[in-house]
């Protein structure tokens, strides 16, 4: 098996932080870029005024998800650059299963990292699994971590605060 990409989808929770660790250490072997994706899911309320069209506060809500979300980015690959770890970064907007199913495809990946967050019981039902559905629907195999605790993922993160 060779494997030259891999796309990492974060969400910059600890989770995801974790499957990139796990994914960085899994590319070096095979000297593999990794692609890490943030998705930017759109807001979807109901307010009065939005029976009249879009209210601004959604647009305003979506500008400050992509303004942080590029700002954790940079960071992000700043601290991966002085690691000295092939990489790029990936901001896309829309359904995260979709947009993660759409940027392997896009970019070829030959094998997805991502963190599942373990919902189960109703949240579940309700709020669905994106790693299910990205199972499901893949171009490509799919590695899913559930609460991984990788010891130089712990120490990368004491070190930051």
């Amino acid at each position: 098996m060779t494997v030259k990409r891999i796309l990492v989808p974060i969400d910059f929770s600890t989770v995801s932080l974790n499957a990139l660790e796990y994914a960085i250490d899994f590319a070096k072997p095979f000297k593999a870029e990794l692609v890490i994706l943030f998705v930017i899911e759109p807001v979807y309320y109901a307010a009065p005024a939005d029976l009249y069209g879009p209210s601004g506060n959604v647009a305003l809500l979506m500008e400050e998800q992509q303004r942080l979300g590029r700002e954790e980015i940079a960071r992000l690959s700043k601290q991966l650059h002085k690691r000295k770890v092939a990489h790029r970064a990936v901001i896309q907007t829309g359904s995260a299963h979709e947009a993660i199913i759409s940027a392997a495809r896009r970019v070829k990946a030959d094998l997805i990292v991502m963190a599942t967050h373990g919902r189960t019981g109703l949240s579940r039902m309700l709020i669905g699994s994106t790693a299910e559905r990205v199972v499901r629907t893949s171009p490509c195999p799919v590695l899913t971590l559930h609460k991984y605790r990788h010891h130089r993922a712990q120490r990368a993160h004491r070190k930051e605060a």
